[in-house]
């Protein structure tokens, strides 16, 4: 069985700016379990334990998704969380992406996939990258600073940078002590302009 799921993979640019924007907020908020940036990816799908035949099918899936649209570009937006100010659950950042090209490459794929007898997330999808999961009950001072940042205009963490999108990625997860090994399984290949 295959921990599996299919994303966007985050370039070394992108990487390195979201490690200084950790770098930064982990000083600001020591009680938060911070994720290693070179981990980070903007989730599509999570199709969690699969066998052999059914990845077969959800990399058919990503192939058949991916052909159907053409390559394009996103920027970072705002932070933003999980459950309440008081008692988040996560901490994330926002993307950015008006073409509405990544809306369209996320409806193909979960159309894909029912077809291929995978059970999809119906929630409306709010593409964003996981920065942090937050465990512990914040301090009040944690929990006043997170409030300000969340209303603050966000300097230095928000990029107006383009990052550019070429392919998908079907990745393989693997759960460990230290936090989640990611293998990649298949790069998926946007449509030729």
């Amino acid at each position: 069985m295959t921990r599996t799921f299919i994303a966007l993979e985050m370039n070394e640019h992108l990487q390195q700016h979201l490690a200084e924007i950790i770098q930064r907020m982990a000083h600001t908020f020591p009680s938060v379990r911070w994720v290693d940036p070179r981990g980070i990816h903007l989730t599509l799908s999570f199709l969690g334990e699969l066998n052999d035949e059914q990845l077969a099918l959800a990399i058919q899936a990503a192939e058949g998704a991916a052909k159907q649209v053409k390559p394009f570009t996103y920027c970072l937006a705002s932070l933003g969380i999980f459950g309440s100010p008081r008692q988040p659950r996560v901490i994330w950042l926002g993307i950015e992406e008006p073409s509405g090209v990544l809306l369209q490459l996320h409806h193909l794929l979960n159309t894909a996939l029912e077809q291929r007898g995978f059970t999809v997330d119906t929630r409306p999808f709010s593409p964003h990258l996981t920065l942090a999961r937050v465990k512990a009950p914040l301090t009040q001072l944690e929990q006043q600073r997170l409030r300000d940042l969340l209303v603050a205009k966000q300097q230095g963490i928000v990029s107006h940078q383009s990052y550019h999108v070429r392919h998908i990625i079907v990745m393989k997860s693997e759960l460990q002590r230290t936090g989640a090994r990611y293998t990649l399984l298949q790069e998926c290949m946007l449509a030729a302009h």
